[in-house]
């Protein structure tokens, strides 16, 4: 047993409101430069629909993921480092710039500048490519004003695979919002496809970056793929990805897109998994049975053996007991909620999905009857085909038992609930027909429906003696640093995005913490350090200068003055 830890994602997509505050606050922190107008690292796809980059998931196409060859083995399905090498200066399996889109600007100096006319002016869009006037004819949220339309079924991968009933009525019958990052896989092709070996994954968390010194621009990660999660940056040659924040999460802070998330449907915490298991698991002969697999691969950090191991993997106290409450564990192992991204793609992704009951209460509620009665929403589920395939395709390779069993709890705690709720006394049978106690159940609604903040973020932060390899690993991924690869600063490229460096964004309570504080603001309290970031430029903070044996600073008795009226007003 080989314990290692890694930060991972659920996402309940019955509370997506198809909102894209997630993608902008996203766009805004890490993609707000030249040469990435048209990537998102977060962006949230309606379903059915082609998604972003267009019918990625045609990896008949797109070569992406991990396939076995006939001896059982696993390969990536871009094909070996032969292969690589004959077209490493002509991959022709990258989805082009139309595939994701054009990305444009408007001519607002027709609005600013245009004289005093009969009609308004027109502010027409420019490509912030070529520069010259453009049709908008398709971006990265295009899916969401073509929603449910007739025509869908030809160019959505997964409606396609589904039975002929649900590509003739799905339009009538559901549609959901998907919000996508990068999966941070336990086992990512992408890393594996990269010749320069510039992507790697993190060990002590797991995440995957990208090295952007030794990044030479093969492009061959964008192949290997499958999610198409990772991007390339024309201005600089190199290529970039989602970072899951990792200079938030190493401090205790979640990612900005579930930091800002309206609906607050995302959970981040800790995973134990047995790394000697990874291989096995993505190379399950069924596809249908890689989510079992990946399930076995997860390790119980109530298990004492399983602690012993982990202490002995150097693992801290804080991040065991961090695993022991992480709300990503309890919904994915514990209660069976949450679901794989395309497991069939055997890169065994660290973003999970809870499956959106919605589709099946709303065609209850249809009919004119009770769609909270456990016994209405049970018989839909088992009759109402349509979402279930479709959910499967997505989430469990086509297998729609696993599906079928979570929604199954979900409508069981609905229903469970109600009678609570209404104060009724709860009938125990409902709990008891899918698995669970009433107690169980009364959790699993506490964490999907009442979870405060610090339950739905369960983030250890790093620790001091991993400050430094930590801080060499930022220098390392950094887009802006003097005489780095980036965008920013005084690098080669000469060009920002305004500014000074940027710093980790910080939550409201952080930033009123820091800006009030006696004291270095932070998960470490590290003493013995000026923190100028608290001195409001009255008198004078605490070791700015050394104590003066008769008790007086530089400025005399103004400056005791000075420091006291500073004391007393933060006191008060």
């Amino acid at each position: 047993m080989r314990v290692m830890a890694q930060m991972a994602m659920v996402m309940n997509l019955d509370k997506c409101i198809g909102c894209h505050t997630c993608s902008v606050t996203c766009k805004q922190t890490w993609t707000n430069r030249s040469g990435t107008e048209y990537v998102w690292f977060n962006n949230v796809e309606t379903r059915p629909g082609e998604g972003y980059p267009r019918r990625y998931e045609d990896q008949e196409r797109w070569r992406g993921g991990w396939r076995l060859d006939r001896r059982g083995r696993l390969t990536l399905r871009s094909g070996g480092r032969l292969r690589k090498l004959l077209t490493i200066f002509a991959n022709p399996r990258l989805p082009s710039l139309a595939d994701y889109y054009e990305p444009w600007t408007y001519d607002y100096a027709a609005l600013t500048d245009a004289p005093l006319q009969e009609h308004a002016p027109v502010a027409r869009p420019r490509s912030l490519v070529s520069g010259e006037p453009m049709k908008i004819s398709w971006s990265a949220n295009w899916d969401d004003d073509l929603g449910g339309s007739p025509g869908l079924e030809e160019r959505d991968v997964v409606l396609r695979q589904v039975s002929e009933k649900v590509r003739l009525e799905f339009e009538k019958t559901f549609m959901f919002y998907l919000p996508r990052i990068c999966e941070h896989c336990l086992n990512p092709s992408c890393a594996a496809s990269c010749p320069s070996g510039a992507i790697y994954k993190r060990t002590e968390d797991g995440i995957v970056l990208v090295d952007q010194d030794r990044c030479r621009g093969w492009r061959m990660c964008i192949t290997g793929c499958p999610y198409k999660k990772v991007y390339f940056n024309h201005r600089t040659g190199k290529a970039e990805k989602c970072t899951f924040c990792f200079p938030r999460v190493e401090v205790g802070l979640p990612t900005v897109c579930a930091e800002t998330c309206v609906g607050r449907l995302r959970y981040i915490g800790l995973m134990l998994y047995d790394a000697d298991k990874v291989l096995r698991a993505a190379s399950a002969p069924k596809e249908t049975d890689l989510y079992e697999a990946q399930l076995e691969v997860f390790l119980d950090p109530h298990d004492p053996a399983v602690v012993a191991a982990a202490e002995r993997a150097g693992i801290p106290p804080d991040w065991i007991e961090a695993a022991r409450r992480s709300p990503v564990h309890a919904l994915i192992s514990t209660y069976r909620l949450a679901l794989p991204l395309h497991p069939e793609y055997r890169t065994l992704p660290m973003v999970w999905y809870i499956p959106p009951l919605s589709p099946v209460v709303d065609a209850v509620r249809d009919t004119g009857e009770d769609a909270e009665d456990s016994g209405n929403l049970f018989a839909a589920i088992e009759a109402l085909r349509i979402p279930v395939d479709y959910l499967a395709r997505l989430f469990t390779a086509g297998d729609p038992a696993p599906v079928d069993a979570v929604l199954r709890r979900l409508a069981a705690m609905r229903s469970y609930m109600r009678d609570i709720n209404l104060g009724r006394e709860p009938d125990e049978r409902i709990p008891a027909e899918v698995g669970m106690t009433g107690e169980q159940m009364r959790e699993m609604f506490r964490l999907l429906a009442l979870a405060k903040y610090d339950e739905r973020y369960v983030i250890p932060p790093a620790h001091a003696e991993q400050a430094h390899r930590l801080d060499e690993l930022a220098t390392e991924c950094s887009l802006d640093r003097d005489g780095g690869p980036g965008m920013g600063g005084w690098g080669p490229f000469g060009e920002t995005s305004g500014g000074a460096a940027p710093v980790a964004v910080e939550n409201f309570h952080m930033l009123r913490q820091r800006q009030t504080a006696d004291r270095p603001a932070g998960p470490s309290e590290t003493r013995g350090r000026v923190n100028l970031l608290n001195w409001d430029g009255r008198g004078r903070p605490p070791g700015l200068f050394p104590p003066r044996r008769d008790g007086a600073g530089p400025g005399g008795t103004a400056s005791r003055a000075g420091s006291g009226a500073a004391e007393t007003e933060h006191r008060s």
